[in-house]
C-alpha cells in the first residue's frame, strides 16, 4: 500500500484492511431511488470502492430537487435521475461499475432486480415502495437498508437478511400520505440519513459487529437529538398481510376499485374499475363476489390500505393494494 492508493485512509483501519477492500470490490448493491437519500449514499458507496451498483429511478431531475439532491446541477434538470447520477458517479470513481435502470420499482420487477445483489437500499420517497421492497427482501433473505425523512426528522434501519422486516417494526402504514414533495424536508436531514445508510451498507459488507441489521437510528434535527435501538426480536406480523402489487399484475377477474375521483384520475386504473371512496367500505359497503380478489388503487397506497382495513372485517377474501403514483398510466384490462 502507498499514498497513491485512493482507499488508503479506510484500509489502515484495523477493522478494514486489504480483505475489507476486497469485500467491497466484489459487492453488488441495489439502490432504489436517486433522490435526497440516494444522492449522499451513492457518493460515499462509490467513493469507498463498491464493485457494482445498480440505481433504479424513473423520475427526472427538477429545480426543486437541487436543495437536497446534491449529485445534480442546473444542467441536469429534465434528465433521468438514474442516468444523471451514473454519469456523475463514474467521474467520481471509475472503479465502480454503475448500472442505471430507468423504471419504477414495483412488485412485478423487484424479484429480477434483487438477483445477485448483496444488499438493497431503500432510498425511495414512497412507503408503498418501501413495503414492497421489504417483502421481497424478506422472501429472498436479502439484507435491506431503509430510511425515511420528512421535515426535520427521520430514521434509518437495517432490515431482512437475518433480521426482522420493515413490517415487523412498522406493521401499520402512516396516518397520512405526506412526503418530501407535499410536506417539505431539510436538505441536511436527508443528507445525514443517506450517509447513515451508506455506513450501514459498508458495515454489513465488512461484517462489522454489532451488525447494522436489526438496528434503527432516529434523527430529530429540530432538537438535535439522535437515538437508536435494536429490534432483533421483533415478530413478523400475524394474520393477513396487505401487499402492494404492480398495475401490470391486475387480473381480468379482479374486483378493481379506483379510489381516486375523476378529477384526480380521469382515466381509472382499469377500464372496468369501480369508483368508490374509502368511507363507502364497511358492513353495508361494496365487496367482491366469492372467489374474486379485491384490488384497491389510489395514488400513494394509503387510501387503498384504509379501504382494506374497512373491507377485511366483512370479507375474508384476497386483497391487494396498488399505489399508482403521479405518473400518467394507461388503463389495463
Amino acid at each position: 500500500m502507498n499514498d497513491e492508493n485512493r482507499y488508503i485512509r479506510q484500509m489502515i483501519l484495523p477493522e478494514f484492511g486489504e480483505n475489507g477492500q476486497a469485500k467491497l470490490a466484489s459487492a453488488h448493491v441495489l439502490v432504489i431511488g436517486a433522490g435526497g437519500l440516494g444522492c449522499p449514499a451513492l457518493q460515499y458507496l462509490v467513493a469507498a470502492g463498491i464493485g457494482r451498483i445498480t440505481i433504479v429511478d424513473a423520475d427526472t431531475v427538477s429545480r426543486t430537487n437541487l436543495h437536497r439532491q446534491t449529485l445534480y446541477r442546473e444542467g441536469d434538470i429534465g434528465r433521468n435521475k438514474a442516468e444523471a447520477a451514473r454519469d456523475t458517479l463514474c467521474r467520481l470513481n471509475p472503479d465502480t461499475d454503475i448500472v442505471a435502470v430507468v423504471q419504477r420499482m414495483d412488485a412485478a420487477n423487484i424479484t429480477k432486480l434483487l438477483e445477485g445483489v448483496d444488499i438493497a437500499m431503500d432510498c425511495a420517497d414512497s412507503f408503498a415502495v418501501s413495503y414492497a421492497l421489504s417483502d421481497a427482501c424478506l422472501e429472498a433473505k436479502t439484507p435491506l437498508s431503509s430510511a425515511s425523512a420528512l421535515g426535520f426528522s427521520g430514521y434509518t434501519g437495517g432490515f431482512c437478511g437475518n433480521a426482522p422486516s420493515l413490517r415487523a417494526l412498522f406493521p401499520d402504514l402512516p396516518d397520512r400520505a405526506a412526503n418530501c414533495s407535499t410536506a417539505g424536508v431539510m436538505g441536511p436531514v436527508v443528507g445525514m440519513l443517506g450517509c447513515l445508510q451508506a455506513q450501514m451498507v459498508l458495515s454489513h459488507l465488512l461484517e462489522l459487529e454489532p451488525s447494522p441489521l436489526g438496528q434503527c437510528i432516529t434523527l430529530d434535527c429540530r432538537s438535535f437529538h439522535v437515538s437508536s435501538f435494536r429490534f432483533d426480536k421483533a415478530p413478523e406480523p400475524d394474520g393477513t398481510v396487505l401487499r402492494f402489487i404492480a398495475p401490470s399484475q391486475i387480473e381480468p377477474d379482479d374486483f378493481v376499485v379506483e379510489l381516486r375521483d375523476s378529477m384526480e384520475a380521469p382515466v381509472p386504473a382499469t377500464h372496468n374499475a369501480h369508483r368508490y371512496q374509502v368511507a363507502d367500505f364497511g358492513p353495508d359497503g361494496p365487496r367482491p363476489e366469492n372467489g374474486q380478489r379485491a384490488v384497491l388503487c389510489c395514488r400513494s397506497g394509503l387510501r387503498s390500505w384504509q379501504a382494506a382495513q374497512r373491507l377485511m372485517p366483512v370479507w375474508n377474501g384476497d386483497i391487494a393494494l396498488i399505489a399508482m403514483g403521479d405518473q400518467e398510466q394507461q388503463p389495463t384490462g
